[in-house]
């Protein structure tokens, strides 16, 4: 058999040997987990050995710890040896999201596979760890995605993963030199995730803590030097609403000008908090020609109005003057706010419990407006829009540099692999 041969553009010194390319099927052998006849849901037990399904994995990692992991009992455990992970071992998800693998480590060793699974375990002249990330590459996943059955929902079996190309260094130890090496990246990309949620986790729960509770007028924790009660008030009473315009795809695309927000645009890197770039801005021929008049009254808060992304809970400030279309709402403050602190209690409401039911959830104004919050006086809300600001910063570094390592994970293994 002919084997195609080619090089990375990145190296290790002291390896110039071409690079193999090989079938999954011929370095390693396939499994799929024991189907329903051999396991059945109602066999899981409180209290046994793990059992990984696809579910465990879709991002690409496992969980070290079993709680929460549907289990089996001794004897079935016994019964399926043949389904036993080992460290090394490299799982696919047979339905759903195929071009995904995740490596078993030392946690998961022991542990078994289901169904919906495929085991992948390599022979000695391969190092699993660089077997991992050749089948994390755009190459490797796009040839499986691109040989999986069916559209709505993919599928794989072990013959069409063993037929998955695979490009392989001769050498074992440049093989182990570039999966160490990517191990680094992930546990860094993990310590940056943990950070990441650690912060957010904690802000989750101060929300909660410096705000009144069901109607209560005094927060279950407040900075020193606050005692009066907080006012309970209607949002309509403190500012309004104002809905956005039809935006025609003709008049799309600037790079100048007044922003156009979308609801999309919050998707944007760095709008995460505060919507700093929008995808389309519009010039002052357009605001002429078509009657467009910027919302000037800034900050203001601005989040879905109609559809799916409702449900997303989502709300940003601006704070220069911009237009939003028609599927976008902006709550526009007056002066009775601290606006940073405005925007943090946005956050404490659950705006789709307050969305039309229909075809499609939507808000009119007065549904926003109607809306009881409860505040305090300006000085403390400055107090405590100052503090929930620096955490937002904070989420925000940890978010970039979470973004930082995953970018330059993703063009190593551009440059690092075939």
């Amino acid at each position: 058999m002919e084997k195609k041969i080619k090089q990375p553009r990145i190296r290790y010194k002291g390896y110039a040997d071409a690079w193999e390319q090989r079938k999954l099927g011929d370095i390693s052998n396939i499994r799929t987990g024991p189907f329903g006849s051999t396991l059945h849901a109602e066999d899981y037990v409180e209290e046994g050995t793990p059992i990984i399904t696809t579910e465990h994995f879709k991002v690409g990692d496992l969980p070290n710890q079993k709680k929460g992991i549907p289990q089996v009992s001794d004897d079935d455990f016994h019964r399926l040896q043949g389904y036993v992970l080992k460290t090394d071992d490299i799982v696919f998800s047979r339905v759903g999201s195929v071009d995904i693998n995740a490596l078993i480590t030392p946690s998961q060793s022991g542990w078994l596979f289901s169904g919906r699974v495929l085991r992948v375990r390599t022979d000695k002249s391969i190092n699993s760890q660089y077997l991992h990330f050749e089948l994390s590459t755009e190459r490797a996943k796009n040839d499986v995605i691109s040989r999986a059955v069916g559209q709505t929902m993919p599928s794989i079996n072990t013959e069409i993963l063993k037929q998955t190309k695979v490009y392989i260094p001769s050498a074992l130890k440049e093989q182990e030199k570039i999966g160490k090496f990517f191990e680094k990246i992930d546990n860094l990309i993990t310590l940056h995730q943990r950070k990441l949620e650690d912060v957010k986790n904690m802000k989750s729960g101060l929300l909660q803590k410096m705000f009144p509770q069901n109607g209560e007028k005094f927060p279950g924790v407040r900075f020193s030097g606050f005692t009066d009660a907080w006012e309970q008030r209607r949002l309509g009473e403190l500012g309004k609403t104002q809905s956005g315009i039809g935006f025609p795809d003709n008049e799309q695309g600037g790079l100048d000008g007044v922003p156009f927000f979308k609801v999309s645009d919050m998707n944007n890197a760095g709008n995460e908090h505060e919507m700093k770039t929008a995808n389309n801005y519009v010039t002052d021929e357009q605001l002429k020609r078509k009657k467009w008049k910027p919302i000037e009254t800034v900050p203001a808060v601005v989040f879905a109005k109609v559809g799916a992304a409702i449900m997303l809970n989502r709300k940003r400030i601006i704070r220069s003057p911009f237009l939003i279309d028609n599927n976008t709402m902006a709550y526009i403050f007056d002066e009775s706010w601290d606006f940073n602190f405005g925007k943090t209690l946005f956050e404490t409401i659950n705006l789709p419990s307050y969305a039309q039911v229909g075809a499609l959830p939507s808000y009119n104004g007065s549904d926003i407006e109607r809306i009881e919050i409860t505040i305090p006086k300006r000085g403390e809300q400055a107090t405590i829009g100052s503090f929930f600001t620096q955490l937002d910063h904070l989420i925000t570094l940890h978010h970039c540099e979470l973004k930082k390592l995953q970018d330059m994970k993703k063009t190593l293994l551009q440059k690092m692999f075939v």
